[in-house]
């Protein structure tokens, strides 16, 4: 039986909600896993390992065949220069970037800003995500080295909260909590996901994540995929079985 996903003609097509982390260093380490992909990816992510070392015109690189950009820099300053920062963002025509939740709601006011004076007329705007914990975090690392109290879930919900309260589109969260952010929230606050493996995978670095098939039947709007693909023997199979696995419910 295929999942709600698939049965809800409203919603975009599954292959431009996945999107797909480009953790490299070099455009030919890109050029490989794209070709490897065989036109495959709708989606990119662009994170600092990438960003760093290939500048912002990498942003240019993949608008211009046709991909759309996921830019995940996860800014986190004071509000002035969060806002020249996404200004900046917004002039390369990335479709979404993030910022640290933990930034405060004054940060990510003018965050927004920035992304609205920076975006050229007549253009959308990218949206703006939230990061609230990082995937790698756990209950014992939040609670002993980063020393806020009481359940990761609770501090997930309130970040969420507050940056719903600041204007954000939606939060970068683990899978697991899309449920209660969207309670917390609104259903049509966005939901963007990493911590996903595809069945079989290794976890590497992360603590709460879960398969892409059930990361959206938990609601989420978008997942974050990339070691599971990225790294498999044959990618190409490898992303046309996580399809088959999303179409089944597995």
């Amino acid at each position: 039986m295929e999942t709600a996903l698939f049965q809800d003609h409203s919603l975009h097509q599954v292959d431009e909600r996945i999107i797909l982390a480009l953790d490299f260093q070099t455009k030919e380490e890109v050029m490989n896993c794209l070709a490897s992909l065989e036109n495959q990816v709708r989606y990119v992510k662009v994170g600092m390992e990438l960003f760093y070392a290939e500048g912002s015109a990498i942003v240019s690189f993949f608008k211009e065949r046709g991909l759309q950009v996921f830019v995940d820099l996860k800014i986190h300053d004071i509000p002035n220069t969060a806002k020249g920062s996404m200004k900046s963002l917004a002039k390369h025509g990335a479709d979404m970037v993030n910022l640290h939740v933990a930034g405060g709601v004054a940060m990510m006011e003018a965050a927004r800003e920035g992304l609205e004076q920076g975006t050229s007329a007549g253009s959308k705007s990218p949206l703006l995500i939230g990061v609230t914990m990082l995937t790698s975090s756990s209950q014992q690392m939040m609670n002993e080295q980063i020393s806020i109290p009481g359940r990761l879930e609770d501090a997930v919900v309130h970040y969420a909260c507050l940056a719903n309260q600041a204007g954000l589109d939606g939060v970068v969260a683990s899978p697991l909590e899309v449920p209660i952010i969207k309670q917390a929230t609104r259903n049509d606050f966005l939901t963007v996901t990493p911590g996903i493996r595809t069945v079989g995978s290794a976890f590497g670095d992360q603590t709460r994540v879960t398969t892409p098939a059930k990361a959206f039947e938990l609601g989420t709007d978008y997942i974050v995929i990339g070691r599971s693909i990225t790294q498999a023997e044959e990618p190409a199979k490898a992303w046309a079985d996580m399809i088959v696995s999303i179409r089944e419910g597995k």
